[in-house]
């Protein structure tokens, strides 16, 4: 599950801690207890996480000397600036990739390596017949990242962005940023422009390398909603200290998204976008065990929409003081089991037992 503020950087899980290359030792030490929750979205920590803040890297500069292909002189005009386009420009690195694949389910990008990029540039391969995206909107997309310097694919992942976020590493933001829907967007950048001297080490990205960003934007989100559990329902038992047990029932799981309220909170109204405190226990279905809990630890801290979709869509609607149960199903979770799934639940069904304890505005 794996998930922003200008001067500090935070992984997917919020409150995890700061970059990991300028957080205080203490923090570093909470994130190590908690790796399993920071791998559940491998290129969402590029693209959705903390470590796509600015404040962790410069915002990179626009070079190129060609004009975005998608709009060869309208992100300059005045009303493209009125709507927060910002002026992003192609050039012969972004042109020089392929993208072979599926819109919004398969991405291969080839290129000639080593590509090296001296600056930010932005190809858009396949103009979408859709609206232009304006900003404050969320979108769903497909992002898939390579190294420049041999193609090395880092992960694909379906995320959820917001136009004109001011707190994403720019070439982010240049992928869904005042294009069509439907549009396959690639954007060429160097790292050093994204993260900083320090690179990314969590990905084994150097502050040298550039990198190769392919950006399908699927559509705008629309918000999901669990289904009442009612059938076939685990037993959820609490000890003394409040940390849960959980039995799964001797069925399937189910194909869709389900929760079940064990009781009902009576506080604020937790709202889409909102940052929310809470303890949780996540268990697969198909394993039958527990791969990561903040019972016994401290609570876990982060935004409904920076968390994978069927978790976030648990916690919308819910009230301060609910515990509930959700079954997540792939498609909501983790996708199906690939190559490049480095959470080692894609194809998995999960199940978490969740308590709300506080809930803060986005605004």
């Amino acid at each position: 599950m794996h998930r922003l503020r200008t001067g500090r950087c935070k992984v997917p899980l919020g409150n995890l801690g700061d970059c990991p290359e300028v957080m205080p030792s203490k923090k570093r030490a909470h994130m190590s207890r908690t790796a399993t929750l920071r791998r559940l979205a491998p290129v969402a920590l590029l693209a959705a996480s903390a470590l796509v803040l600015t404040s962790c890297g410069s915002s990179g500069d626009k070079s190129g000397k060609a004009s975005d292909s998608s709009k060869p002189s309208a992100s300059s005009s005045p009303s493209s600036a009125a709507s927060g386009c910002d002026a992003y420009s192609a050039g012969d690195t972004s042109n020089g990739v392929k993208v072979e694949g599926e819109f919004g389910k398969t991405q291969t990008a080839t290129f000639t390596t080593p590509l090296k990029a001296t600056g930010l540039q932005r190809t858009v391969l396949t103009k979408g017949t859709g609206k232009e995206t304006t900003t404050g909107q969320t979108v769903d997309a497909l992002i898939s990242v390579y190294l420049g310097k041999d193609g090395k694919a880092l992960g694909t992942e379906p995320v959820s962005l917001t136009v004109g976020d001011s707190s994403m590493i720019k070439a982010f933001l240049a992928g869904i940023d005042c294009v069509p829907l439907g549009s396959r967007v690639v954007v060429a950048a160097p790292a050093k422009d994204m993260y900083g001297d320090q690179g990314n080490s969590q990905l084994g990205i150097t502050a040298d390398d550039s990198l190769v960003i392919v950006t399908d934007v699927i559509g705008l989100k629309k918000q999901l909603k669990p289904a009442e559990w009612t059938k076939d329902t685990p037993t959820v038992t609490f000890d003394a200290d409040g940390k849960p047990t959980l039995k799964l029932p001797a069925t399937k799981p189910p194909a869709d998204l389900m929760l079940k309220v064990l009781r009902p909170g009576d506080g604020d109204v937790v709202k889409s976008g909102d940052t929310v405190t809470l303890n949780y226990q996540g268990t697969s279905w198909d394993t039958g065990k527990i791969f990561d809990q903040s019972y016994g630890k401290q609570p876990a801290s982060f935004a409904t929409n920076q968390v994978v979709q069927g978790f976030g869509a648990a916690l919308v609607g819910q009230k301060v003081g609910t515990r509930l149960v959700v079954t997540i199903p792939p498609k909501y979770a983790y996708g199906e089991k690939s190559a490049t799934d480095s959470s080692g639940l894609g194809g998995q069904t999960l199940v978490f037992v969740i308590e709300i304890q506080k809930t803060a505005s986005a605004q």
